[in-house]
């Protein structure tokens, strides 16, 4: 394996977005154990919910990769080709709920990093999905990390605590330390925990998609499977809702795994981008699935 940076030449996002998503509390009901079903009522400007597959249960072992060479971190991209589900059209949308270690000021100064009318509109159409959440982000809204990690509709892998770069240069983000990795993550999943959100897989994603031998390497104890992407939607600082919606439905192919961002403040067009996006796939006969789905074979 290269030892050099790891980045997709097409990513659409700056590392250093600071974007997060979230549910409400009073939009979803109260916890319940993982695999659990639950009902949702519509929106109040939905005149019907969206028709689509019940809720998947939550796996009680979820799924993940052997180790690689060397006792290296696996990297998951999409369902390769020539696994028995290969050819099963569904695709596996992803959201990076994003707040970096050092971004407390700013959330006491009013910026959102979380987007609960994303999270209901995935709700209201019925979407599976995996967020990807930071530790650092669980801490300033627990409510709301408690709310995604008890829907059915979801799961909340890990995107580390502080989301600094596991690899360096990535996009100006500061560098953890190679020993400090592994206690990084695990200090995500204390928060989740902390947080009471259950539904939590042991994936991580890479702060920017940025890695290297040496972090997959570091990352060995913590016992995660890496989840990068195949197709990049753009959302992050976008303007032109329809611009991210064409580039995802140009990029999904059968087993696709889409990488996206929610928040108020730094990828505003996403949730009008999912209204278009859900339809259309879904006329093309695809099917939304979470991360631990999409890696069963």
């Amino acid at each position: 394996m290269n030892t050099s940076v790891r980045k997709l030449a097409t990513l659409g996002l700056v590392g250093a977005a600071l974007v997060g998503c979230g549910g409400g509390a009073a939009e979803t009901p109260a916890p319940r154990a993982a695999g659990a079903t639950a009902s949702h009522a519509p929106s109040p400007r939905a005149s019907a919910p969206a028709a689509g597959p019940r809720p998947a249960r939550v796996p009680t072992t979820p799924p993940t990769m052997a180790p690689g060479p060397g006792g290296l971190t696996p990297v998951y991209t999409r369902r390769a080709a020539g696994t028995p589900k290969a050819a099963e059209k569904v695709v596996a949308l992803t959201f990076d709920a994003d707040m970096t270690a050092d971004q407390g000021p700013r959330a006491a100064r009013g910026e959102r990093f979380d987007n609960p009318e994303l999270i209901t509109t995935l709700r209201r159409l019925k979407v599976d999905a995996t967020v990807f959440m930071t530790g650092r982000w669980a801490e300033e809204y627990p409510d709301q990390a408690r709310s995604i990690g008890g829907d059915p509709r979801f799961e909340i892998a890990n995107h580390s605590y502080s989301h600094y770069a596991f690899a360096a240069p990535c996009y100006g983000l500061p560098t953890v330390p190679g020993p400090d990795m592994a206690a990084d993550v695990q200090r995500a999943f204390d928060a989740f925990r902390d947080a009471g959100a259950l539904n939590v897989v042991p994936y991580f994603r890479f702060p920017g998609g940025c890695y290297d031998d040496a972090a997959l390497r570091a990352l060995a104890p913590a016992g995660v499977t890496a989840v990068q992407w195949d197709v990049v939607s753009g959302d992050a600082f976008a303007k032109d809702a329809d611009a991210v919606a064409e580039q995802v439905l140009d990029g999904v192919k059968p087993g696709s795994l889409v990488v996206m961002h929610c928040t108020r403040s730094a990828a505003p067009v996403t949730e009008r981008a999912i209204r278009r996006i859900v339809p259309e796939l879904r006329a093309r006969g695809y099917r939304f699935v979470k991360v631990s789905e999409l890696m069963s074979r």
